[in-house]
């Protein structure tokens, strides 16, 4: 006949039932932190917006918001990010844009014409689109 051996460790109840119990809460606890943990870190991107004047000039100037121009608007704020700044021109040949940095906010719009005769003030950077 074969006796069953059992390691008996101090606090640990003979049958293994309580600190299977216990391992297993421990471990969900644990899992559970880890997870909201990873959630946190896992936030979206924040992504730039137009203001309504923003967006108004936008339409009178003929400045299509295409889904490209918002990839490199947002890429622009999150290289201003990354240097301290806080309000930018980012701006190409042929159109400019005020944004708010910490607020991802499109302020106001210029197209090329416009660019010729303004003066930016108000910014502590400029970004090539």
């Amino acid at each position: 006949m074969i006796d069953r051996v059992s390691m008996h460790h101090p606090g640990q109840v003979k049958n293994g039932a309580n600190v299977q119990r216990t391992n297993a809460q421990s471990f969900g606890n644990v899992f559970s932190q880890e997870l909201q943990k990873a959630q946190q870190s896992e936030k979206p991107k924040q992504q730039v917006a137009f203001s309504k004047h923003a967006m108004e000039r936008a339409e009178q100037r003929g400045i299509e918001v295409t889904p490209s121009l918002m990839d490199r608007l947002n890429e622009s704020v999150e290289k201003a990010q990354a240097k301290g700044s806080k309000n930018i021109l980012a701006f190409d040949a042929v159109q400019a844009f005020i944004i708010n940095v910490p607020n991802y906010r499109v302020i106001t719009t210029m197209s090329q014409d416009e660019m010729k005769e303004n003066v930016f003030t108000n910014i502590d950077g400029a970004v090539l689109l």
